[in-house]
């Protein structure tokens, strides 16, 4: 189906930037009749990784999952799920207090407006990213993360046409109205919801700081060791998984799994986000690669879809090939994103 040295080639390609110290890609059709998995520099194809922001597609499988069972809508005010003091003028834009307003989907589809607690600059001029990037290992709970956004402008009107921005605060307050509404710790969810169901063993989410299991990170030159923040962001990206467990899910989670595999249309509302924190459309719970004509003239890409992890990690299905990706390249400044990116689309386009 697939060359082998094509694959080798691209896979080298993902690892040959100095900044990228490590990078695994495994690539399987939907039919199970292609699979391929390769590693480069200090990863192995076993590896276990943090898959960072991917986690966001478990969280819209489980929220999917809950709204076939009528246990929630989009359209529901978050108001009715959480206790006040995880809403209450949390958005006041431009002197009117639109906290009451919030609703479901605009956590889960990012238009909510609400500043991104990780990448928001502060009166200081800084972020919580710049801090965490040199190094300084700080758990950020709901409770912080709320405390400081209600200290933030907000970007726009919860809801406005148009308007999209990425942003973990959105996840943190969905994985409390998750909780709320099954009355277990998201993480006890993930485990019953999708871990179990899919027998992924050596997939969990990260809650011990002594548990070194999962490689590294990077960013840039610099070996990342934050146990005390990847502890506390459960549901906004503190799953580990490997690429085989991360390809069961996926393939899982197209092909209708959690939910009927035609609600996926439902989660096409695509709104295209810029940096922070890259470029790529951004729906209800899911996210499509920016593949401009340009890239393929002849046969253009029309769609990739899934997730991207600030670690580097990926996963992401293409309906025109039936092929499944995903891995890691380990790399929080940008150049994994881009040569997994690019390492994607030269596949896809070899088979169109």
């Amino acid at each position: 189906m697939i060359k082998e040295e094509l694959l080798q080639s691209v896979l080298n390609k993902m690892g040959s930037h100095s900044s990228i110290k490590s990078a695994v890609l495994r690539i399987e059709s939907g039919d199970d009749k292609f699979s391929w998995v390769g590693a480069t520099g200090e990863m192995k194809e076993e590896d276990y990784f943090f898959i960072a922001s991917v986690t966001k597609l478990f969280v819209t499988a489980v929220v999917m999952g809950l709204i076939e069972e009528g246990r929630i809508r989009l359209d529901d005010l978050i108001s009715n799920h959480l206790p006040e003091k995880y809403w209450e003028s949390i958005h006041v834009f431009k002197g009117v207090d639109y906290s009451p307003e919030l609703k479901v989907l605009h956590l889960i589809s990012n238009t909510s407006g609400l500043p991104d607690y990780f990448f928001h600059k502060q009166d200081n001029g800084r972020t919580v990213a710049d801090e965490l990037m040199e190094g300084k290992d700080e758990p950020w709970d709901l409770e912080r993360t709320i405390d400081l956004v209600k200290n933030l402008r907000p970007k726009f009107k919860p809801g406005k046409k148009g308007k999209a921005a990425y942003s973990d605060t959105n996840y943190q307050l969905l994985g409390k109205v998750i909780e709320n509404i099954t009355g277990k710790p998201i993480a006890e969810v993930f485990q019953e919801r999708i871990f179990s169901k899919l027998n992924i063993d050596n997939t969990y989410v990260y809650s011990d700081v002594k548990d070194q299991r999962p490689v590294p990170f990077y960013f840039k030159e610099r070996k990342l060791l934050l146990p005390n923040y990847m502890t506390s962001i459960a549901v906004e990206g503190g799953i580990v998984s490997t690429t085989e467990d991360l390809m069961t899910f996926l393939k899982a989670f197209f092909k209708g799994h959690f939910f009927p595999k035609e609600n996926i249309e439902d989660l096409k509302k695509w709104n295209l986000l810029l940096p922070p924190p890259g470029i790529f459309y951004f729906g209800v719970g899911l996210e499509k690669l920016y593949t401009p004509r340009i890239t393929s003239p002849a046969k253009p890409i029309k769609e990739v879809l899934g997730f991207w992890g600030q670690t580097g990690s990926f996963a992401f299905y293409n309906p025109q090939t039936d092929l499944f990706f995903c891995g890691t390249t380990n790399q929080i400044n940008g150049k994994g994103h881009q040569y997994a990116g690019s390492a994607m689309a030269k596949i896809i386009k070899t088979i169109l």
